[in-house]
């Protein structure tokens, strides 16, 4: 077995092991072993059916009419009984395959959304295509794969025990005859069937191994047409607006286009291999009885035996050339295919989670402290340091910088979801942290659901709900709260922006950051629902990203994003009042004491900038 062939049975036994030692081992274990059995079963009523085609066909040939219906008579119970054993094998195999992909599907959900490590994955590249499509398809594909080749392995090896004993003892009953000699070669007929099948195999996967990589493109160019697909259907508006259609066809078509290419590739090949293995089985039906005919026609043995003979020969050949089948090479070349991509999803999971190197730890003090933290982009391009920053409790702070400076990128970090970054994050026992993109997220489903989203119904009740919705504006979706749609398309951004800020009302974090979160309504409407935060929200600490200069009166103080080279630096602007209530609260050191090596004080009019400098600690 090359290395190949030994790394993708290794990869296939990580896969497959942790179910069968997990919670659901005893169940599935005595699935496996009843179809196991059934199976067995099966192979035990073929050698009972080989056994009675040498009664069946010597009762033909002997015109014995009693002996024939007897023989019907033995077949109609076996027969029976092999309905019933292929039947069953089939609906405990079918309940096996769905209680093991449930089991898979729910662990790889598990470990792609745990602690935001889907969002990472997309960040640093993600190396697995389309994780949608591998928790979906690719699980379902290894689950049956996996056992129909691993059982039908199996029953062809049990087939070939079962059968070699009773080809070898036919061999002896009807020697090799040529010339018109007989030679004594023991088990010839083993050995005929053996060297069939060897070439049939060999010449099989000669022909079909490129399918193991074209069925892996394939699976990756119809998950990238379909993404697209779902792509177009999400943004249709900003398509139509934009009279977009035309470029997207071009896009789509483009997409596939490679999978029209791919299968045109699959098919060249897939016709190659049909026309040897068509010819190999056809030929197969009647090498058996050319190879024992002339020990047939020399009287050395009846019809029935010759038919026997032919019987056994055919399921040996059969279990040795399991491979040489046309559909179990493409299901063998799919399972590879397979493989490869969920080994590739579990690579990146891994990846992903390994890069969480600045999730928040808790503190018992009472307010967000970060030090030294330094975040960078994907390419490294630019780089975002903050350090001796204090959020406390009810503090309103505004972060403010140019665009593309890494405003968002910062409070990612801050949240544990940005996996390049280094530095320390705490924050107050059990506090709850929530942030408000642009865009806030709104799940298909009630319209209920979506406003408290991520909580189940009936945490809030129906009267409470309603009065925020009053409260931001949304009045006319009171009698809509049961419907259900997709609300992100439904609803214009400014009201999206609305239920955002209404869910954040509901909830009532701790520590509030808002991404830009009011930068689609107007001022006035802003002010109006910054007012309710505050009202609502005494004692939640306010964090923005915003652009307008209306929002500095929402805020106490305010921290600036300042360019230095490539990177930027965060610094803090307060009025003199406030720095000296902040002074006096220990957020940041007076003017007249002692300070730390790193903070700096610099006067600008009435204000005072607090200088918060830091080595890079990342190139």
């Amino acid at each position: 077995m090359d290395v190949a062939k030994r790394s993708a049975v290794r990869d296939a036994w990580r896969l497959t092991k942790p179910y069968w030692t997990s919670e659901e081992k005893w169940s599935a274990w005595g699935l496996l072993l009843a179809v196991i059995a059934l199976n067995l079963g099966n192979v035990f009523i073929s050698v009972r059916i080989n056994e009675w085609n040498n009664a069946f066909y010597s009762a033909l040939q002997a015109f014995n009419s009693g002996e024939f219906f007897q023989q019907l008579g033995i077949f109609s119970l076996l027969a029976a009984f092999y309905i019933a054993f292929a039947v069953y094998a089939l609906y405990l195999n079918q309940m096996l395959q769905i209680r093991w992909r449930r089991w898979l599907t729910s662990r790889y959900l598990g470990r792609w959304l745990d602690g935001a490590n889907h969002y990472r994955m997309q960040v640093l590249g993600d190396g697995a295509d389309n994780p949608d499509q591998r928790i979906a398809e690719d699980t379902r594909m290894f689950v049956e794969l996996t056992l129909g080749l691993g059982i039908g392995l199996l029953g062809s090896i049990v087939t070939l025990l079962s059968f070699v004993a009773i080809l070898w003892g036919l061999s002896a009953q009807a020697p090799l005859r040529l010339l018109s000699l007989n030679w004594s070669i023991p088990g010839y007929l083993v050995w005929a069937a053996l060297a069939y099948s060897f070439v049939g195999t060999a010449v099989t996967h000669l022909i079909g191994r490129s399918l193991i990589r074209l069925n892996f493109n394939q699976q990756r160019y119809e998950a990238d047409f379909r993404f697209s697909l779902v792509r177009v259907r999400e943004n249709a508006e900003q398509i139509a607006l934009l009279k977009g259609e035309g470029a997207e066809r071009v896009g789509l078509m483009e997409r596939f286009a490679k999978i029209a290419t791919n299968w045109l590739a699959i098919m060249s090949r897939q016709k190659k291999l049909t026309f040897f293995t068509t010819s190999f089985q056809q030929v197969a039906i009647v090498f058996p009885y050319v190879v024992a005919s002339p020990a047939y026609f020399a009287g050395l043995f009846q019809l029935g035996g010759l038919m026997q003979t032919a019987s056994a020969f055919s399921s040996v050949q059969s279990a040795l050339s399991f491979f040489a089948n046309s559909n179990t090479y493409r299901e063998f070349a799919e399972w590879r295919a397979v493989i490869a991509r969920l080994k590739g999803f579990d690579e990146s999971i891994a990846v992903g989670r390994a890069a969480c190197a600045n999730v928040p730890v808790t503190s018992t003090a009472q307010d967000m402290q970060i030090k030294a933290l330094e975040v960078w982009l994907p390419k490294g391009e630019s780089t975002v340091a903050a350090d001796s920053i204090v959020f406390a409790p009810g503090d309103r702070v505004l972060v403010a910088g140019p665009s593309g400076s890494g405003k968002s990128t910062l409070f990612r970090a801050i949240a544990g979801i940005w996996p390049l970054a280094v530095g320390n994050v705490t924050v107050p026992v059990n506090a709850k942290v929530m942030m408000l993109p642009q865009r806030p997220y709104l799940p298909i489903g009630s319209l209920e659901s979506a406003i408290i989203y991520p909580a189940d119904l009936g945490e809030f009740t129906r009267a409470r709900i309603v009065a925020v919705l009053h409260d931001v504006g949304l009045s006319n979706y009171v009698e809509r709260l049961d419907e259900t749609g997709h609300w992100s398309q439904q609803l214009s951004l400014g009201e999206q922006q609305r239920l955002g800020l209404a869910r954040a009302i509901l909830h009532k974090p701790d520590f509030l950051f808002l991404d830009e979160a009011t930068a689609s309504l107007d001022e006035a409407a802003e002010a109006v629902l910054y007012r309710l935060i505050e009202k609502q929200l005494p004692c939640t600490t306010i964090i923005s990203i915003g652009h307008r200069s209306t929002l500095k009166i929402f805020h106490k103080r305010t921290l600036k994003l300042l360019p230095e080279g490539d990177w930027y630096r965060l610094y803090e602007t307060v009025s003199r009042p406030a720095f000296a209530s902040l002074a006096q609260a220990s957020l940041v050191p007076s003017l007249s004491g002692s300070r730390p090596p790193n903070r700096h004080y610099q006067m600008e009019d009435s204000n005072i900038v607090i200088l918060s400098t830091m080595d890079r600690r990342v190139d």
